[in-house]
């Protein structure tokens, strides 16, 4: 642990955290890995587009209604021919990542801290 480099707080508060909920996800064909694009709603903050490799543990069909934590304050990134504007977090275990959800249903576009 001691190898991690330490941030303040200030650092931390940058990073802008949201509640969202999938609204879709299809097969993301161009990318190198198997992927999903995932379109994602952040309430007031709008919706948003991701790549994401999800395929091991989740189905197209086990996504879309689920609750998900992500940054979006990221700038544009290209992945393949497509842009990705958020990055939906979740725990990666190799090539396994298991993502991160809220406990309870809540408000989209809610700041995490």
């Amino acid at each position: 642990m001691d190898n991690i480099g330490k941030i303040k707080w200030d650092d931390f508060m940058k990073v802008d955290i949201r509640t969202g909920t999938i609204i879709t996800a299809e097969v993301f064909k161009e990318a190198r890995k198997q992927a999903y694009i995932i379109t994602v709603d952040f309430g007031p903050l709008g919706i948003k587009k991701t790549s994401a490799q999800l395929t091991k543990l989740y189905s197209q069909e086990d996504l879309p209604g689920k609750q998900v934590i992500a940054v979006i304050n990221f700038p544009k990134k290209q992945i393949a021919n497509f842009f990705s504007e958020c990055l939906i977090l979740g725990s990666v275990d190799g090539d396994i990542v298991t993502l991160l959800t809220t406990e309870r249903q809540v408000e989209n576009g809610l700041r995490i801290s």
